[in-house]
């Protein structure tokens, strides 16, 4: 599992940009203290999802390290008027997310011992879930403004980062936000990793909090690991992607969390409502 998250996180960002992965080299370190066995079942697990990808792994580099690592080195190809950028939404878009956030606290809680089977398991499926169906549906419309892929900023770090460059405002539906199951009870515990933190003294001043309760605050503020598809749609297409999201049968939560409407000159750059 730990392999195959890693893989499907390196191959995130080829998706992210309408690509497709082709070639990807395994970068590891291990420490001597542990069996080898376990890397072999670290690199087994890459190995699945890149095939699942469709692409070819070539080889790679391990070194000795006292904490493992693993990740990829990922090549794809797209055509160049092709390419999805992370800014470009325009007012009056729609705004899909491809896959439930909040793994990030779910890990935490499973670092403390705290998180029970069913969120330990769902959280694995998204973060193991590439991202290959939500880029293959929308490559069927060919007619998205942005797309980004929510990772280490969380969501709204990474809102932040397309409405800013599009000079438009995201105005997101809290409730509308689908999170891994046991997320919002861990996130009232106080279970929340460094990293929300972090998030939130970065990007929170493109942030009206709105109403939004502080819980709810810390999960769209939560880092995650190979998160899902953030995508700026025309409003008049976005029935139709949701419905070829319907008929894919994906293995994560697919959700319209919110729109793209003008900025106004004293307004910020996210309204939570």
């Amino acid at each position: 599992m730990f392999g195959q998250i890693a893989a499907a996180n390196s191959l995130s960002d080829v998706y992210a940009m309408g690509g497709e992965p082709r070639l990807a080299l395994n970068i590891a370190g291990f420490p001597n203290c542990l069996d080898p066995s376990i890397l072999a079942e670290i690199l087994a697990g890459g190995a699945d999802k890149v095939k699942e990808a469709g692409a070819v792994l070539v080889g790679g580099h391990t070194i000795q390290d006292d904490e493992p690592k693993y990740g990829l080195c990922v090549a794809g190809f797209v055509h160049p008027k092709k390419i999805w950028k992370n800014y470009g939404s325009r007012p009056g878009d729609v705004l899909i997310l491809t896959k439930q956030i909040g793994n990030g606290i779910v890990n935490t809680a499973i670092k403390a011992q705290m998180a029970d089977e069913e969120s330990i398991k769902e959280a694995q499926v998204v973060m193991a879930s590439l991202n290959k169906k939500a880029k293959e549906v929308v490559d069927e419309g060919r007619n998205i403004r942005a797309c980004t892929d929510i990772t280490g900023f969380g969501l709204l770090g990474h809102c932040a980062e397309m409405a800013v460059a599009s000079e438009v405002t995201f105005q997101l539906n809290v409730k509308k936000i689908p999170f891994v199951k046991g997320a919002d009870e861990y996130a009232k515990m106080g279970l929340v990793p460094a990293g929300a933190y972090q998030n939130r003294e970065y990007s929170g001043k493109y942030v009206d909090p709105g109403k939004a309760m502080e819980y709810e605050q810390d999960l769209l503020y939560d880092p995650q690991t190979s998160g899902g598809l953030l995508l700026s749609v025309p409003k008049e297409l976005a029935d139709d992607v949701m419905e070829k999201f319907e008929s894919k049968h994906m293995d994560t939560k697919v959700a319209v969390i919110g729109q793209v409407v003008e900025k106004e000159p004293d307004a910020n750059y996210i309204r939570l409502i």
